[in-house]
């Protein structure tokens, strides 16, 4: 497992899946805003959920978060599109409605920066997320993120075109204890 302050990141258990569908998949409006993609109806137990980690994928690492004071789960978390030659991959991360607004959000940018930069050796790391997302734009500028950009009406979204912040932050640019 990989541990920041508060929260750690670890390999996605059988038993996590059910609840990430519940609490993360099954908000339709959330999963709207996170997916980037419209969200459709899938049965639970799918082998094509989104929560469900097939090993083979080599452009993406999956991770269940949990609290360390207890070892409960608060949340997914993941690099994704990683490319290896270009040496760059994407952040994401969803927290459980009971785990919000505690603070983790800015330890898991952290925890999944360490991973990046120092256990894959990537360059580049990149933050993609809708400019109303305060959150995860929090979370990313504390670990050092810069904003390059703004993405006009890039994301449709129940119904409506939304903007996106693009967010960068390079290796040499990671100071590993920045967070605020």
């Amino acid at each position: 497992m990989l541990s920041g302050g508060r929260v750690g990141l670890r390999a996605r258990h059988d038993e996590d899946i059910p609840v990430l569908y519940a609490e993360l998949y099954e908000d339709v409006p959330g999963q709207a805003r996170a997916l980037g993609t419209p969200w459709r109806p899938i049965a639970p137990g799918s082998a094509n959920g989104q929560f469900v980690v097939d090993d083979t994928r080599q452009h993406v690492d999956h991770f269940s978060v949990v609290e360390l004071d207890g070892g409960a789960l608060v949340g997914t978390a993941a690099l994704w599109g990683i490319d290896v030659h270009n040496r760059s991959a994407h952040v994401g991360l969803g927290l459980l409605p009971a785990a919000r607004g505690k603070g983790y959000s800015t330890d898991v940018v952290a925890v999944l920066c360490h991973y990046g930069f120092v256990v894959r050796g990537l360059q580049r790391l990149q933050v993609e997320t809708l400019t109303d997302n305060v959150a995860m734009l929090r979370a990313a500028e504390r670990n050092g993120f810069v904003r390059e950009g703004e993405l006009r009406s890039s994301a449709w979204v129940m119904g409506t075109f939304m903007n996106q912040v693009l967010l960068g932050l390079l290796a040499h640019e990671w100071q590993p204890d920045a967070q605020g």
